[in-house]
């Protein structure tokens, strides 16, 4: 992991300039079922909020998975764009949009049983049909969102229900690659009711500030995978930001990304140093430092090439990245980028 702005320094040094860890789940932590490598040595002893837009796990089931996976979790510190969604729209009903002052409100969950189980904590009646009228319709990730559950979001939003999406990825990451999310499928009920859904989860700021809250902190750092909603979610709410390439962003996205982390990591434990890069005309040529594994090198190389490039695209000159000549570390770092 390397600091933009400085040298390289190791993982544990540069995380424990942070009072918490504001951590993105998949892609971030584990893939599917499978644990991402890195991911629990990093977290171990530190004090973190584990922020995920994947609305289809209750914060209970979250916390059992983490720790199956040797991250010991409490569902206190798990926090879903699903609670996020049921809080959303319970303001937005009590400012007056959708249901009658003072009525208990009426909910219909496209999105897995847990789902339901917030909403009913949340105070809503959650009904089954549109047919009842219901005052919302909460848009969250589950398998089981098929034709008939989405067309009768539809039939409801189309009717008047306030339409409040837990998030809007359009991928799920999972061991196979990337599955089609919550976004995906938000967008076929837009499409088919010209109704644009309040987004609750990430790249909003919310998320990110109830969960710094929560633990206190003042100085939290947000990690995540994807540049879209965490990078962009951690940047809004005016936090530093940690990209590992674990997941969705790839290394050629981030060079040219207009959502800049403060730090790029091939995953939240592993590091190398001594890498650096210089610009040399239209091409920025990077040098290797100490050599390890090949994803290692990689994230290295882009770390200390991204700020040459970003500099570059603000002033409107596009530069290429190259290793530098003899030099087979770099070469081999280049060419894993994705």
């Amino acid at each position: 992991m390397t600091l933009l702005s400085s040298l390289a320094a190791t993982p544990h040094r540069i995380l424990d300039r942070y009072d918490a860890l504001l951590v993105d789940l998949d892609g971030t932590v584990f893939r599917g079922g499978a644990p991402v490598d890195g991911a629990r040595d990093g977290l171990s002893g530190r004090a973190s909020v584990y922020v995920t837009n994947n609305a289809s796990r209750s914060p209970q089931q979250v916390a059992e998975h983490l720790t199956s996976l040797g991250v010991e979790v409490e569902a206190a510190d798990v926090l879903t764009s699903a609670q996020a969604a049921c809080t959303l729209a319970a303001s937005l009903l009590d400012s007056g949009e959708g249901a009658v002052q003072g009525t208990r409100p009426t909910a219909y969950v496209v999105g897995a049983g847990s789902f339901r189980g917030l909403a009913t904590d949340a105070g809503f009646r959650v009904v089954d049909s549109a047919d009842e009228r219901p005052d919302v319709v909460l848009h969250g990730h589950s398998p089981e969102n098929n034709w008939a559950v989405l067309s009768e979001a539809a039939l409801a939003v189309r009717a008047g229900a306030v339409y409040v999406a837990s998030n809007l990825d359009t991928t799920l990451p999972s061991e196979r690659g990337l599955l089609i999310g919550n976004g995906s499928l938000v967008a076929a009920v837009v499409s088919a009711t010209g109704v644009t859904p309040h987004s609750a989860g990430k790249p909003g700021p919310a998320m990110f500030e109830v969960a710094a809250r929560h633990l206190g902190a003042e100085r939290p750092l947000a990690v995540g995978d994807r540049l879209d909603t965490d990078i962009a979610g951690g940047i809004a709410a005016g936090m530093d930001t940690l990209c590992v390439l674990t997941g969705v962003s790839g290394h050629r996205e981030i060079l040219h990304t207009t959502w800049r982390p403060t730090w790029i990591a091939a995953n939240l434990r592993d590091h190398l140093d001594g890498w650096t890069a210089r610009q040399d005309g239209d091409t920025v040529i990077v040098e290797s430092g100490a050599t390890g594994d090949v994803d290692v090198m990689a994230a290295e190389a882009l770390a200390v090439a991204a700020p040459l490039v970003w500099a570059a695209d603000d002033r409107g000159e596009d530069l290429t990245v190259d290793a530098a000549s003899g030099d087979s570390a770099a070469t081999e770092a280049l060419a894993a980028w994705r």
